[in-house]
This record gives structure tokens, C-alpha cells and sequence, in this order.
């Protein structure tokens, strides 16, 4: 017969019989005694998650375009227009000393055309025509030609028919070089690497060195594994209801795996605590999820708040990944409040069996004794208060510096490596043709009738006499709409470039317009620089949105004015020194070949937009972790400086061997070979570190230290209005 709720907090012969659970510790109760119920219920949760996916699993895509901008009008009308020219392409780079249009070699490309026509999805392979400029001045040693696929989306490329596409390429035979470009390829070439495998590795060999134990060890891997196998499953489901990309799954899995490991490495830690102070197993989990289990909850939702800040940008692909983050992230909250204690029910009475032979002083094996050495750092802090908040506020901003130089864009295939078939087709192009010829603008006309082509005639040769503007292709016609190319002088990252677009809209096409005739500027080159300029002018309403949320829910969370300003802040420079490290290593140079970037690499914009939402809410997390200790403290002494020393050596070790592990998680994402992926591993790991190092063991015990009582202060009208959550756990009876 199951015990009364009231008997799981039951404390230790001779004390105060403690206050009544909340939530928390009757769902923790519940799941400890119905063990076996609750991993039923999680293994049926992950059939059904397997059946949802496979019946009702999408496929992933993304519209990078900005809404209502000139280049998305353009793909519009293109796409209405010209069919045939809407869908993806792969471009064909062939380079023959004997000249492209040789005989010879004319004989050899058109058998390889007929070759590549045959591959799945290549509806048309388009030869290069010197009246269109697609093959090279001089020699005619250089010729471009298009494979055009039936597919819209290089995502919906299968990977299989491109590889049988670079192979004929690789086997045209001596003498003729074919090398291919394009997203589908780029896609093809770039692989996987298993980053989920070496972040669950390296987080697996941390815990073990943190607790010594593999029972305490295994705890918050099964957990994390078990949020990451049924939220990695639904993300499918949710591309088949909204637009999801590709690299949401990478994000997600970052998420999950860190988050899930920090929350019940937390957990773990009180668990083992509370059995030190002499609990029952039940006893104790009951008390774990009471106390630690809140700031988890807390933690937790200041992701998810951080992630739906992502709404606010407006932009499809952007909600898509917030929902597969806080699908995520929620999952894995599930599990650390349901089925970790009902592993406990099993493993708790051994979370420090199976010890792994370490070091270890006999003082340190118990789970609830302070570390010394934490112990006397938190004592040096106090006592260089005004030092310690000046070095890491100047160290801070050094590090955030080289962002303000930082140059905003979407990679492309001249910053693949060397050694790929699409940067040798980006290269050969460049060289050829010049820069400008990788990064075409495509212009879609709109015209009064039919026969109606003087204004645009008119446009044509202005367009030939403007700076910055290398060719003009002759116009294709389709009723009263007509497309043609722009090839710029230089390349389609340079600020040039997007310049040229600006003065095309603002001053060559104007006169066109009054006419009665509507040219719009599209292609990948422009629809990057508008969508960028789309995401950069809407970063304020996000980062004031998501800070005004945090800093309420942190205010209502600690009832301090100051504990939620000082919060805020601190995160808005962690961030900002994250960001100063990503534009680094961009810049190419020893940095970026550390990650295996060799050349200037502009940011993509979403990536900050997107490493913000995240980063600021798990930077919450930290702080929710330290200053509720430091809470707890302060109820029970009234002394701050206490509280403070107290709090911060008391939840150090735990604070760092969780950021080991997000930066572990995080940092195996660095090899990915998508640059965005790379970039945004990158700037978490180097954020996590920096802020449970620099901030939350250096700065805020500095800050709260300068503060004084001023850390707990909270005006009595709103003292009485804000509801008591007790994130430090109930009050004592």
C-alpha cells in the first residue's frame, strides 16, 4: 500500500516533521511509487512518438526570404512567369585549355550532358551559349552551364542522385575539368560527423569525474537520452505542419543533450545531499524536486520564454526552430520531473555505487560538505569586490570587441573548403568570368503589354553604363513579364554588391517604374542582403522583448529589483563577449583555422538572432541556480555577505561541471561542416564558458557583494502584490 504524501518528506528520527510537498514533490512521490508505471508510460510515449513520425513525418524546409522585400516579389513572379526557371539548378563549371567550344570538346560535353540528363530529377541540362555570356572572354577556356532540377528546394535533392552527379563529373576523363556548385551539392559534399555521439561522450566522461560514481553518472544521461529519443522523432512531425530546417534538428539536439544533462546533474547534487542529511530514498526524492526541482522548472521556462522571443521576428524559418528548441527543451523538463525519480526509485539507495577510482580526499565524498577550495575563493571575491567587478566588466568588453566590425551575410560557396567540387567550381568562375558572376542578380520586369519593351529597352542600357555593373544578359520574354541578369563587378559577399542593389532600386530602376513598367531585383545575392537587413532591423524588438520577460520572471522568481537588473545585464555581456568570439573567428585568420575557417566569413544574421534567445535563457539558468542558494542563505542568516559566500561556494562545483558539460555538448558541433551550425557552436560553447566562469564565479558575487542588503530589496506595494513561488524551496515548518 502506497504511503500518505505527507509521509514522503518524513524526516530524520528526532527533528520537525516538514511542511506538506508541493507539486513538484507529489508528482516526484507519485512517480518514485508507481516506478514501474511511469518508465511504462515513457516507453509508450516513445512508441507513439516513432508512429507519429513515421505516418506524419515532413520533410524539413525554409523560406529565407524577407517578407514583403523586392527579392521575394521577384521569386514570385518568376515563379508565376518562368516555370522552368523557379525551380533549383546545379551549375556545370567545364574548363578545357583546347577552348570549351572546340569540337572536340563539344563532343565530350554533350555525352556528358546526355549522362547527366539521365540522373533522377534533372529535367533540362543547358549547354554554355556564348551569347549569353556563359563562357569566358580571351580563349573561351571556361564555360558555364545549368542542370535544371525538378525540385524547388535543395533539401528535396535526394543526396544519392547528386553524388551519381559528381561522379560523371569526376570521370569527364584528361584534358576537361567539370566541377559542380550549387546548394544541392553543397549539401551533398558536407556529410555528418555525430556530434550528438561526442557531446554524449564527453558529457558521460565529466559526470564521471564530477561525481565519481557511474550509478550518479548514468542518472542524468538516461534522462537526457530519453527526452532526446522522443523529442527527435516529433521534430519530423512538426516539418510536416510549418517549415522547419534542416540544421533545427542540430539545434534541438543541442538543446535537449545540454539542457536535460545540467537539469539533473542539479538534481542529482541535491538528491545526494538530502541522503547525506539522512533521508529515505523517497524521502529524499520528494525533497530533491521541492527544492532543486523549482529552480530546474524556473531555469527551464526562461529558455522557453527566451526561444519564443524567435516569434517576434516574423520570419517562418525562425518560428519553426524555436518550436523544435522548445519541443526540446520541454520534453526534456518532462523527464528530469517524472522519470528521474522514478529511476531513483530504483537507484537510489546506489547513486555512489560502482565508484570509479579517483583521488579523492576523504572530506570531499560527502555530497553535502563545501569544497575549501570554493570555499576560499568565494572568501577572496568578497574581499576584492570592487577588483573583481572591474577586471571582469573590462575583460567583458575586450572580448566583445571585435564584434562591432563584424560583417553580416550568408556564406557561400567560395568559403567551403578547398578541396570540394563546389569551391573549385567557385574559384574557377571567379577567375574566368570574374567575382561578380558567382553572385548574379536576377531581374524579373513587369510591363504594361505585351509589346511594351521601350521603357525596359531604356533600363538595359542604363544598367550597362552604371559603376559596379560588368554585364547585362540579353531579356527573356514571357507575355508581359520579361527576366534577365545583372553581373556585378564584384563578388557576392563584397559591400559592393550590396551597394549595387541599393542604387539599382533606388536610382537606375525609378525611372523604369514611372513608366508603367515594375522591375524588381531578385536572386540568392539579393534575397541574402535583404533578408539580412530584414533580421538586423527587427534584433532590437527581440532583445528588448526577451530581456523585459526574463527580468519579470527573475523578479517574481526572488522578489529583488536588483537581482533582476543585475541579471539582465550581466547576460547582455556574456552575450556580447560570446558574439566578439564568433566574430573572430570569422575574421579567418589563426582563429578560424582553429575551426576550420580559412578565409573572411561573413555572419549569417539569423545566427546572432537565434544564439541570443538561446544563450540569454540558459545564461538565466546559472544565475537561477546561484543566486536561489544565495537565497536560501539569506533567509536563514539575514547576513549578505554570508549569503553570498555561502551560496556561491555551495553551488560552484555543481554551476562548472554543468557548464563542462553545455560547453562539451556544444563545442562537438564546432567540426559540423555547415558554417551556420559551426558558428553557432562556436558561440554557445564560448558563452556558457565565459559565463559560468567569468560571470557567474567572478562578477556577480562581486556586484552582489558591492549591492549589500540593496540585493534583496523589493518596495512594499509590490511586495505585497507579487505572488511567494518559494524557488528556494518551501519554507521550513
Amino acid at each position: 500500500m502506497a504511503q500518505p504524501l505527507l509521509d514522503d518528506r518524513a524526516a530524520p528520527d528526532g527533528a520537525a516533521p516538514p511542511p506538506p510537498p508541493g507539486p513538484l514533490g507529489r508528482l516526484a512521490g507519485w512517480s518514485f511509487r508507481h516506478r514501474g508505471r511511469t518508465v511504462l508510460l515513457w516507453l509508450v510515449a516513445l512508441a507513439i512518438a516513432f508512429g507519429l513520425s513515421t505516418a506524419f513525418g515532413g520533410k524539413y524546409s525554409a523560406d529565407y526570404t524577407a517578407p514583403g522585400s523586392d527579392s521575394k516579389t521577384a521569386q514570385e513572379l518568376l515563379a508565376r512567369d518562368f516555370p522552368t526557371q523557379s525551380g533549383d539548378t546545379i551549375t556545370v563549371v567545364v574548363h578545357s585549355e583546347a577552348g570549351v567550344m572546340s569540337p572536340a570538346v563539344q563532343t565530350r560535353l554533350t555525352a556528358l550532358f546526355a549522362e547527366m540528363a539521365k540522373v533522377p530529377h534533372v529535367k533540362a541540362a543547358e549547354a554554355p551559349d556564348p551569347r549569353r555570356g556563359q563562357v569566358s572572354p580571351g580563349a573561351g577556356t571556361t564555360g558555364i552551364a545549368k542542370l535544371r532540377l525538378d525540385v524547388a528546394n535543395p533539401t528535396d535533392m535526394p543526396k544519392a542522385d547528386t553524388h551519381k552527379l559528381l561522379d560523371l563529373a569526376n570521370g569527364a576523363g584528361d584534358g576537361l575539368t567539370v566541377s559542380l556548385g550549387g546548394q544541392a551539392v553543397q549539401m551533398a559534399e558536407q556529410g555528418a560527423i555525430g556530434s550528438e555521439g561526442i557531446g554524449m561522450a564527453a558529457a558521460a566522461l565529466i559526470l564521471l569525474l564530477t561525481f565519481g560514481s557511474i550509478v550518479a553518472a548514468g542518472l542524468p544521461l538516461l534522462t537526457a537520452l530519453a527526452g532526446l529519443a522522443v523529442s527527435s522523432l516529433l521534430i519530423p512531425v512538426l516539418a510536416a505542419i510549418m517549415p522547419v530546417p534542416d540544421w533545427s534538428t542540430s539545434l534541438a539536439a543541442m538543446m535537449g543533450i545540454g539542457v536535460g544533462i545540467d537539469y539533473v546533474l542539479l538534481l542529482v547534487t541535491r538528491f545526494r545531499e538530502w541522503r547525506a542529511e539522512g533521508l529515505e530514498p523517497q524521502a529524499a526524492t520528494v525533497a530533491t524536486l521541492d527544492t532543486a526541482g523549482r529552480s530546474v522548472v524556473v531555469a527551464g521556462i526562461t529558455v522557453i520564454v527566451s526561444m519564443l522571443g524567435l516569434f517576434a521576428m516574423g520570419l517562418s524559418f525562425m518560428r519553426g526552430a524555436a518550436f523544435a528548441a522548445i519541443t526540446s527543451v520541454l520534453i526534456v523538463l518532462a523527464a528530469a520531473t517524472t522519470l528521474f525519480p522514478a529511476l531513483l526509485g530504483y537507484l537510489g539507495r546506489n547513486v555512489d555505487r560502482l565508484r570509479i577510482p579517483l583521488p579523492r580526499r576523504k572530506a570531499a565524498r560527502a555530497a553535502n560538505v563545501i569544497s575549501p577550495g570554493w570555499l576560499r575563493w568565494s572568501r577572496l571575491v568578497e574581499r576584492y569586490r570592487i577588483v573583481a567587478a572591474l577586471a571582469g566588466i573590462v575583460v567583458l568588453l575586450a572580448l566583445a570587441a571585435p564584434f562591432l566590425d563584424v560583417r553580416f551575410g550568408f556564406p557561400d560557396q567560395g568559403n567551403d573548403p578547398a578541396g570540394r567540387s563546389t569551391r573549385q567550381a567557385y574559384d574557377t568562375v571567379a577567375t574566368n568570368f570574374g567575382p561578380g558572376a558567382n553572385g548574379p542578380l536576377l531581374l524579373v520586369a513587369e510591363l504594361p503589354a505585351a509589346k511594351d519593351t521601350a521603357a525596359l529597352d531604356a533600363l538595359v542600357a542604363r544598367l550597362a553604363g552604371t559603376p559596379g555593373v560588368a554585364a547585362v544578359t540579353p531579356v527573356q520574354y514571357a507575355g508581359t513579364s520579361a527576366v534577365f541578369t545583372v553581373i556585378p563587378t564584384t563578388g557576392p559577399q563584397s559591400t559592393a554588391t550590396e551597394k549595387l542593389v541599393r542604387t539599382l532600386r533606388d536610382d537606375v530602376i525609378p525611372p523604369t517604374t514611372a513608366t508603367g513598367t515594375n522591375v524588381h531585383v531578385g536572386g540568392l545575392t539579393a534575397t541574402a542582403i535583404d533578408s539580412s537587413a530584414n533580421i538586423v532591423k527587427r534584433l532590437p524588438l527581440l532583445v528588448g522583448g526577451v530581456v523585459l520577460v526574463s527580468m519579470l520572471l527573475l523578479l517574481l522568481a526572488f522578489r529583488s529589483v536588483a537581482v533582476a537588473l543585475k541579471a539582465a545585464v550581466m547576460n547582455l555581456l556574456s552575450v556580447a563577449a560570446a558574439y566578439g568570439v564568433v566574430a573572430l573567428v570569422l575574421r579567418g585568420g589563426w582563429a578560424g583555422k582553429l575551426i576550420g575557417i580559412d578565409n573572411p566569413t561573413p555572419l549569417p544574421a539569423f545566427v546572432p538572432v537565434l544564439t541570443f534567445a538561446v544563450l540569454f535563457g540558459l545564461s538565466m539558468d546559472y544565475e537561477v541556480f546561484l543566486v536561489s542558494r544565495m537565497r536560501e542563505a539569506w533567509l536563514r542568516t539575514r547576513s549578505n555577505s554570508e549569503s553570498i559566500v555561502i551560496g556561491l561556494a555551495g553551488t560552484a562545483r555543481v554551476i562548472t561541471a554543468a557548464a563542462a558539460i553545455m560547453v562539451a555538448v556544444f563545442a562537438a558541433f564546432v567540426p559540423a561542416p555547415e558554417v551556420p551550425i559551426k558558428v553557432i557552436g562556436v558561440g554557445m560553447a564560448s558563452a556558457i564558458l565565459i559565463d559560468a566562469t567569468l560571470v557567474r564565479m567572478l562578477l556577480v558575487p562581486a556586484v552582489m557583494h558591492l549591492l549589500g542588503d540593496r540585493n534583496w530589496w523589493l518596495p512594499a506595494w509590490l511586495d505585497r502584490r507579487v505572488p511567494q513561488l518559494h524557488i528556494e524551496g518551501p519554507p521550513p515548518a
